[in-house]
């Protein structure tokens, strides 16, 4: 059983959050986690003025992630940093390409689910994972977030990402802080979770 992890990140945040998503999936019986970058469409000019391109040095061994290889996972979970409270705009030229796989119904009755990373505590996580799930909705899927049986989400005696929707990460205004041990114990229970609802709807 495959588990496709398409992913977007410029600073790493959601890389490390895909990593732990991963270390979930593995933890299923049969299930192989499949990591990929979506591709990229800012210059590198751009990328260098943002400070990104030493960042992205850290996982550009990651192959860059095809239309096809949706249809060929068992379950997708996508990862994108927020931007204005919603995804960014590399995973959306990426999405839009998949209208091949709308018309022939390739994504349906797969298990889906979408984490994420903001600026600040409160920076559009949780409209940016649900605006995300109308995608998935409309290629049939099966959507399916972080419940709260991950008692990390409920903690109040630190900062933390996570919501019921989707796990997710706080990065900081300069991108200065890495994803916590409980932001990165939400990834890797989500991606437990689908991979154990995936093994069970491929019966």
């Amino acid at each position: 059983m495959k588990v496709l992890i398409p992913f977007y990140s410029m600073y790493g945040h959601i890389y490390r959050m895909a990593e732990a998503v991963a270390e979930g999936v593995r933890e299923v019986p049969g299930a192989e986690a499949v990591l990929r970058r979506v591709p990229e469409t800012l210059p590198d000019e751009v990328l260098t003025k943002m400070g990104a391109v030493e960042p992205q040095k850290a996982f550009a061994h990651i192959p860059v992630c095809t239309v096809d290889e949706l249809a060929a996972a068992d379950a997708i979970i996508f990862g994108t940093p927020t931007r204005f409270g919603n995804m960014c705009g590399q995973m959306r030229q990426f999405l839009d390409a998949t209208g091949g796989l709308w018309v022939k119904g390739s994504l349906v009755g797969k298990a889906g689910g979408v984490f994420t990373s903001s600026a600040t505590q409160h920076g559009g996580q949780e409209s940016t994972v649900l605006t995300f799930h109308t995608f998935l909705l409309h290629q049939g899927m099966v959507v399916a977030g972080l419940p709260y049986a991950f008692a990390g989400q409920m903690r109040i005696d630190e900062i933390t990402g996570g919501s019921p929707y989707g796990a997710s990460t706080i990065a900081g205004g300069q991108g200065e802080r890495l994803p916590s041990e409980n932001e990165l114990a939400g990834a890797r229970y989500q991606g437990k979770y689908i991979a154990e609802i995936a093994s069970k709807l491929k019966g």
